[in-house]
Formats: structure tokens, C-alpha cells, sequence
């Protein structure tokens, strides 16, 4: 054999040979995981380094590319959708006109969906019962109605024709319901501690959305367990 050949194992039959060259390849290959993660992280120590130099910056910067993001969203979604700037007071009223659910309307497309009014006030008007068949949108209404105010308290256009919203402290809401087996409470329990718990929250200020209380039982049951929680 060449003497560059070196016998590195004696079998039954064969004898096995390597070179120095393999030998270096070998050892590069075995060794090339290692040296990979050593490089990763001798790279992520120097960038951690670097942003812990300009962290104060990297803040700033960063809060001020989100406010940019959420505005132009907000701009863009507003001359899209033909949304309107509304009028937000500390009336303690929400009056809109020709109101339309952001969600159903993007997905029907414009023009598909049905507008709507609404008024309530901390007068003769504070409470709302919505009544009609099923799948006649009342749910959806309700739900507008929560997204149209919190929309504008949060700074953006809203999907009416006009809109004057006054300033809610805490939206609740109760819509849909399931029982919670491993705590032996009913669906018609789980409603009931949320109901309660709307009551004992809110305030003069509060909006409360609640889409069908007590579906789980009869009506008079429903009725007499309802005025038993508040």
C-alpha cells in the first residue's frame, strides 16, 4: 500500500486505510455542529450586546412605528369601508345612524348589509330589547352596537352615517354560553354567575350586551331565576 496509506482497522478479510487528508475531513465534519452553535451564539451575544447599548432608542422607535401602524390601519379601513369620524362626549349617549357591523359588512361586501339605528341614554331610554325570528340579525346588531363604541373610544372612524358616542367606562357582555361540566354548573348556571357578576360591576357608565339570558330553560323558570339573580 502507499505510504501515505495508514491502517486504521484490521478485519476478518479486509484492512481498513485512511489518509491524513480524510483524517482532516473527518475531524472538520465531526466538529463542524459544534463550531456552528459556538458561532450562533458567540453572534447572538455581540446583537444582544448591541441592543442593550440602544435598548432606550429601540423603545422609542418601536412605540413610535406601532402608533404609526395602528393609525394608518385605522385611516385606511375608514376610506375603504366609508367609515365616519364620531362625535365621542361624556353625554352619557350612544346615538348612531345608519349603523353597520364591521366584520358581517367586509365579509358581504359593500353595500350587502342593512343599516341600522340606535339610541340609548341614562334616561327613558336605557335599555333596548332587541325581539325577532332567528337568524334575523340580532345578535349581530347587538354586537355592532358594542364594536361601534368601543371603536370610536379607542380613536377610529366608525361604520355609520353619523355617529355621537358618549364615553362607556366598561363594555360587558353575555353572549353565548356552554356548561362547565368539571365545576357541575349547567349552561344555565354559567349564565346566571355571569349575569351576576355584570350586575355587581356595573356602573351608570357601563354598555351590557346580553343576547338571550336563560335560553337553557323554560320561560317562567327563565323569568323567576332571572329576577332571583338581580
Amino acid at each position: 500500500m502507499p505510504e501515505r496509506f495508514i491502517r486504521k482497522q484490521t478485519l476478518t478479510n479486509a484492512e481498513r486505510y485512511i489518509t491524513e487528508e480524510l483524517k482532516n475531513l473527518e475531524n472538520q465534519i465531526l466538529g463542524a455542529e459544534e463550531k456552528v452553535i459556538d458561532l450562533e451564539y458567540n453572534a447572538f451575544v455581540k446583537i444582544r450586546e448591541e441592543i442593550a447599548k440602544n435598548v432606550k432608542r429601540l423603545q422609542k422607535t418601536s412605540e413610535a412605528v406601532a402608533n404609526l401602524d395602528v393609525l394608518t390601519s385605522f385611516a385606511e379601513v375608514a376610506e375603504d369601508m366609508n367609515y365616519c369620524m364620531p362625535e365621542v362626549n361624556n353625554s352619557g349617549c350612544i346615538d348612531i345612524k345608519n349603523g353597520r357591523h364591521p366584520v358581517i359588512e367586509k365579509i358581504l361586501g359593500p353595500g350587502s348589509f342593512v343599516e341600522n339605528d340606535t339610541y340609548l341614554d341614562k334616561q327613558d331610554n336605557r335599555l333596548s330589547i332587541i325581539t325577532g325570528p332567528n337568524m334575523a340579525g340580532k345578535s349581530t346588531y347587538m354586537r355592532q352596537v358594542a364594536l361601534i363604541t368601543l371603536m370610536a373610544q379607542v380613536g377610529s372612524f366608525v361604520p355609520a352615517q353619523t355617529a355621537k358616542i358618549g364615553v362607556v367606562d366598561k363594555i360587558f357582555t353575555r353572549v353565548g354560553a356552554s356548561d362547565d361540566l368539571s365545576m357541575g354548573q349547567s349552561t344555565f348556571m354559567v349564565e346566571m354567575m355571569e349575569v351576576a357578576t355584570i350586575l355587581k360591576e356595573a356602573t351608570s357608565n357601563s354598555l351590557v350586551i346580553l343576547d338571550e339570558i336563560g335560553r337553557g330553560t323554560s320561560t317562567y323558570d327563565r323569568i323567576i331565576n332571572c329576577m332571583g339573580s338581580s
